[in-house]
């Protein structure tokens, strides 16, 4: 502890003293001045939670970080010999206080950072994509953070949503990515309908998951660029975008529920696709 305590420079006291200060100014009057408790910090700043997530963020050169919060266990687990030298701020804390900030259903495992939202790109040329993924209003972050994690592990290229109906970034939604939000160019469109006719005209087949779907996903596709389509949970694809895609097709369960969730859904899809696209790339 004690060479914890030397190795601190000059400008990292002056912020632990301005950090104090702000902390006993905020429990004098916690309605004013008290950070708010709570997943996101506000002021356009996520947390970020979570080793996996927190590392992840912090090997993400497009990260602009704030703060860091964090345990002397979890520095150790994070390899972070040396947090005095970290570029911002840093704060070594008791799990305690982390629960604070976060409120206790947050599972922070020690670390905590804050830092600006990344920035979704709109829709571009995808030179060199072979695999996109879209969706259509799925709203739960839960969901589309288990869908990143699913689309990184099976190397989609993009993610595909709509700026409205789609959840903002937040740490609910990065803790389920466990750090696929750093990894994946995440595009947003306004228009979804017009977004998939630039996907077909780019050379993807656009292939829209519903249980009612008239083919098996895997006798389904043609393309060497696939993009699939998945709707929200509970009403599916919404009239239009079941209009626009190139095809429909159905995963096929034979059990007595019909439909998976739609990261589940999504991850059986992600799974087919990337055998179909193999197949292609070892006849070629």
């Amino acid at each position: 502890m004690s060479d914890d305590h030397n190795s601190r420079t000059p400008k990292d006291s002056h912020y632990a003293r301005l950090r104090r200060a702000h902390r006993d100014r905020a429990q004098q009057k916690p309605g004013r001045h008290a950070p708010p408790a709570g997943p996101d910090a506000g002021d356009g700043i996520v947390r970020l939670y979570g080793l996996h997530t927190v590392r992840a963020a912090l090997d993400n050169p497009k990260r602009r970080i704030k703060r860091l919060c964090i345990t002397r266990n979890a520095a150790t687990r994070l390899e972070l010999t040396d947090v005095a030298a970290l570029p911002f701020p840093v704060e070594t804390v008791e799990p305690r206080e982390i629960d604070r900030l976060l409120g206790p259903d947050a599972v922070h495992q020690g670390a905590l950072l804050e830092a600006e939202p990344l920035k979704p790109a709109p829709l571009r040329d995808l030179d060199g994509a072979a695999l996109v993924l879209v969706l259509d209003q799925v709203t739960d972050p839960h969901n589309v953070g288990a869908i990143m994690r699913s689309a990184v592990a099976f190397g989609v290229n993009a993610l595909v949503t709509t700026a409205r109906h789609s959840p903002a970034e937040s740490g609910v939604l990065a803790k389920a990515a466990s750090g696929a939000l750093e990894h994946i160019d995440h595009l947003t469109v306004r228009n979804l309908a017009e977004a998939l006719e630039e996907l077909a005209q780019a050379g993807f087949q656009t292939i829209g998951l519903d249980s009612d779907g008239p083919k098996r996903l895997e006798s389904t596709f043609e393309a060497d660029r696939i993009a699939l389509v998945l709707g929200a949970e509970g009403k599916g694809l919404r009239q239009k975008t079941r209009e626009t895609v190139s095809a429909l097709a159905r995963l096929d369960v034979p059990g007595a529920i019909r439909s998976l969730n739609v990261s589940n859904a999504a991850a059986v899809s992600l799974y087919a696709a990337c055998r179909h696209l193999k197949t292609i790339s070892d006849t070629e």
